[in-house]
């Protein structure tokens, strides 16, 4: 084991150097239970709960699992609401193949931390903290540093590391290209790195535990990791595929085939850049199309078409969030994936 794997370990609480990927709306309690019943650091992806669901998912989280919990939170800053009349020409011609009409009114946006998650983190008491697209203000932050709970920031360039760390974080995730989900990039003219060049040039730079993430979903990834000198890694794609998450058939069905040519970077979904795999709406529309309105306010003129695909067991317009080592994933139990990457990661030794 590295020295710096022990470390983490010993500021964590965690059995094994994983951390489970958050991932909105495909993770929960059951994914959570499992990893950390296994040895990893379970996580609740927050940026789609309200505060009161934060608490009570985070009580069945410690009803049924001992071991360290993280919370994941979203801190993007929302502008003002945009003009989508461009968004809604592009789409107009799948409105009409599908039948359905554009959205009477927009459904409510995903919000960044705020105080009511704050007031939720000092309930739960989380071991673990951890933030994606920046961290909240100063007085936001102090309440969950107050709370007990160790803070991790998402980085995808030395840059953003630098700039968490000298804002206190315990922890910098290093995102690289590779990652599946939506890219943490949150410095203007910062963009994702590859995850071998980052992550050493990141555990550079700062004077805190470094937790690779993007690519991860073998043994072979764990332990090259750690060689590059992270402490711990953060697994998602990989994580998908267990009977714990909770991806639709459709996109469960895709992971089991796609290969890393089919995980491309798209702000159709969302608005922001994120990573997944090809579908009706990416291939008609291209990856990246300059009418989509900026994170979060792209997703409600899709809204309608994706529930009417879904309702068919089509993924034409959903979001089916994969990293390009999609096909190194198996079909296997979260623990039995937890237990495998760990026990990489503990082997492996640091170039340092």
């Amino acid at each position: 084991m590295s020295a710096a794997t022990r470390a983490f370990l010993a500021l964590t609480g965690a059995r094994l150097p994983v951390v489970q990927a958050p991932m909105a709306n495909f993770a929960g309690t059951e994914l959570a239970i499992a990893a950390i019943s296994a040895g990893a650091i379970g996580s609740l992806p927050c940026a789609v709960l309200d505060a009161a669901a934060v608490v009570a998912q985070a009580a069945t989280v410690r009803g049924a699992a001992t071991g360290p919990l993280n919370l994941n939170f979203f801190c993007h800053r929302l502008g003002p609401a945009p003009d989508e009349r461009r968004w809604h020409d592009a789409l107009a011609r799948f409105y009409a193949d599908e039948g359905v009409p554009p959205p009477a009114s927009a459904p409510a946006l995903r919000r960044p931390f705020d105080a009511a998650m704050a007031e939720a983190v000092e309930t739960v008491r989380p071991e673990i903290v951890s933030f994606h697209f920046g961290l909240p203000d100063e007085a936001l932050l102090a309440r969950v540093r107050a709370s007990g709970a160790r803070i991790f920031g998402n980085a995808t360039s030395v840059a953003e590391a630098r700039h968490l760390a000298g804002r206190g974080c315990d922890a910098i995730i290093a995102q690289g290209f590779e990652a599946g989900g939506h890219a943490g990039h949150f410095l203007a003219g910062h963009h994702p790195v590859g995850l071998l060049a980052l992550v050493p040039q990141i555990v550079a730079a700062v004077h805190v535990p470094v937790i690779a993430a993007g690519g991860i979903a073998d043994a072979h990834g764990a332990a090259a990791a750690i060689a590059l000198g992270a402490s711990a890694v953060q697994v998602g794609t990989a994580y998908l595929r267990t009977p714990e998450a909770r991806p639709s058939d459709a996109h469960r069905g895709r992971l089991a085939t796609a290969t890393a040519d089919d995980s491309v970077f798209t702000n159709l979904f969302t608005g922001g850049l994120a990573r997944g795999l090809r579908n009706r709406l990416i291939d008609t529309l291209g990856p990246v199309n300059e009418a989509a309105p900026p994170f979060p306010y792209a997703s409600a003129a899709l809204a309608p078409l994706r529930a009417h695909a879904e309702a068919a067991g089509r993924d034409d317009f959903s979001p089916l969030w994969a990293g390009q080592g999609v096909a190194l994933a198996r079909e296997e139990p979260a623990a039995t994936l937890t237990e495998r990457l760990g026990a990489a990661a503990l082997s492996s030794g640091s170039f340092a």
